[in-house]
């Protein structure tokens, strides 16, 4: 049998593998997508199976150049997937609902690279690895994570923000999460976090580094510093609003445009922040010329 015949049958049997994932995991699934319309956590979620979808197609002559089974790594990962979905269906009264969703898209996604690698192999999907490990990025963020991440931004972004006011002329008073101006007083809430712009900004450097980058190193750095990034950012916000707030008007803090819809302009505002770290990230290491091998 000729190799194209060989991949045409793969093809139609990962096709066939596809059904019964999406029978599978039809329910939870588009469970997810009807509440990513709603939750600011999940908004993100419906364009990651699509973003990696173009990435396999960019690379479709690369990635299946040579293609191969292997069953023991691909029938593991399959096994483990439905281990998960086990746990998820029989723990669903247990778990809140991000939680339920965590662990089911976590078992779908193992489930799906698992025939993956069953039906073209370790090598193909390693060539694949970026766009396969992208759709990790659709699986939501367990709780206690999404809270630990919450509380480090809310109170680093309350310390940054008070260095900046004492940039300024105001009269400041700091308690905690609450700062006492003249004529107003303001707590740093789990809303200003940025969590939303911060998942944002994170899959945004993943694919920056991707694309741009050529050492592992650099990506991992461009990465990191999206939350001091965010910071900034957040620490931006919150002194405009207060100083609008203490000097003009109340309502800036309550009932404006740039409370209720600002997030796009300082969104903004961190990728021009962003672009010159990765400008010279890109930059970094050009100069140097590799050690001359011993003869």
């Amino acid at each position: 049998m000729s190799s194209d015949n060989i991949r045409t049958k793969q093809h139609r049997l990962f096709l066939f593998f596809n059904i019964l994932a999406l029978a599978l995991y039809s329910s939870p699934l588009r469970n997810l997508l009807i509440n990513s319309l709603d939750n600011q956590l999940y908004t993100h979620i419906p364009l990651i199976p699509l973003v990696s979808g173009t990435l396999f197609y960019l690379k479709r002559k690369v990635i299946f150049c040579t293609t191969k089974y292997a069953f023991t790594p691909g029938i593991f990962l399959a096994l483990l997937a439905g281990i998960l979905y086990f746990l998820g269906m029989t723990q669903v009264l247990q778990l809140n609902q991000n939680d339920y969703f965590s662990l089911m898209t976590f078992s779908a996604v193992v489930f799906w690279i698992g025939g993956f690698v069953l039906f073209y192999g370790v090598e193909t999907s390693r060539r694949a690895s970026f766009p396969l490990f992208f759709l990790v990025l659709m699986i939501p963020i367990p709780t206690f994570v999404v809270d630990a991440i919450v509380l480090f931004l809310q109170h680093t972004s309350a310390a940054v923000s008070f260095a900046f006011f004492q940039m300024t002329d105001v009269s400041i008073y700091r308690k905690g999460l609450v700062f006492y101006l003249p004529n107003i007083s303001i707590e740093v809430a789990k809303e200003c976090s940025g969590i939303r712009s911060t998942i944002a900004l994170f899959i945004w450097s993943i694919l920056a580094g991707h694309f741009f980058l050529d050492a592992g190193w650099k990506k991992v750095v461009l990465t990191l510093l999206i939350f001091p990034i965010t910071i900034i950012k957040n620490a931006l916000r919150i002194v405009t609003l207060t100083l609008l707030a203490n000097y003009v008007d109340t309502t800036w803090l309550t009932d404006s445009f740039l409370h209720h819809n600002g997030g796009v302009f300082f969104f903004i505002l961190a990728l021009l922040l962003f672009t010159p770290i990765l400008k010279w990230l890109k930059k970094t290491g050009k100069g140097l010329s590799p050690l001359p091998h011993k003869p």
